[in-house]
């Protein structure tokens, strides 16, 4: 049994009441952990993100809703990419707050997610355009936070959100303009 159908096995048992949520803390790690590592490769410098510090607060803020059945990995995959929006969202926000000299609690972990101002912006312009898409588009809005967030490929993406990989890159394609529009005008 391969790595993917020993994750959705688990899950399945997990949403059935078979297995405990320690029981998913090893699947969980891994898999948060290869989706942090992408997302770290999004950023230019490599002490941008922290991998092991994304993983954490992910993994915290999903153990958190660990009473959510996780009955699919497109449902997982759905929440870990929504978690890890909110950590680099947060992030962004506590870093600009810093700069103006606001009394912001320090960020839990030894290095910052972001580094700067310029990467604070993006993150908070794209997070500000990315609701807004949600509101008239969910699946363009999942394909965003799976594609960006995840960095998943349009074939994976495809997989996981059960569309043919062209709706997925006609998705794609239609979201990154509109977002890119919705930016430049905020």
């Amino acid at each position: 049994m391969d790595v993917e159908e020993n994750f959705t096995r688990v899950l399945q048992e997990f949403s059935e009441g078979k297995v405990q949520s320690e029981d998913l803390i090893p699947f969980i790690y891994d898999e948060l952990h290869v989706l942090a590592k992408i997302q770290r490769r999004k950023f230019s410098s490599a002490e941008t993100l922290n991998t092991t510090a994304l993983v954490h607060e992910a993994y915290i803020k999903m153990v958190d809703h660990s009473h959510q059945n996780w009955e699919t990995r497109s449902h997982f995959y759905s929440v870990a990419a929504k978690a890890m929006r909110c950590i680099l969202v947060d992030h962004a926000k506590m870093h600009k707050a810093q700069k103006r000299g606001g009394d912001e609690k320090p960020v839990p972990f030894k290095e910052q997610l972001i580094r700067d101002n310029k990467q604070a912006n993006e993150v908070i312009g794209l997070d500000d355009a990315l609701s807004r898409l949600e509101k008239l588009s969910q699946r363009q809005s999942k394909v965003i936070e799976l594609r960006f967030f995840c960095g998943f490929t349009i074939e994976e993406t495809a997989n996981i959100l059960s569309l043919s990989p062209a709706t997925v890159k006609r998705d794609w394609n239609m979201a990154r303009s509109w977002l890119y529009k919705e930016i430049q005008k905020s």
